[in-house]
């Protein structure tokens, strides 16, 4: 994923419930939370998201929580390699 973080911080959609799953998937934590949201653009968000992504289990529920908040397109870039 990580050779992927360019590309996605193009196309995921932080702020319609991403992170609140993230929470509840016990992902990140409430202040990790409040560092990504004072991000000021999405991209940015983005980064500190995936930047906060080290695990290969944290790896997987990301894929969770995108699934949950109808980002299935990023899934499938994600399980496709980036197109690859």
């Amino acid at each position: 994923m990580k050779r992927l973080k360019f590309q996605l911080s193009d196309i995921i959609e932080p702020d319609f419930g991403l992170l609140d799953h993230l929470i509840t998937l016990h992902v990140l934590t409430f202040r990790q939370l409040e560092d990504v949201q004072s991000e000021r653009t999405v991209y940015r968000r983005n980064d500190a998201l995936l930047d906060l992504l080290t695990s290969e289990e944290q790896h997987n529920k990301l894929l969770t929580a995108l699934q949950r908040t109808r980002q299935q397109h990023v899934v499938n870039f994600i399980k496709g390699n980036g197109g690859q």
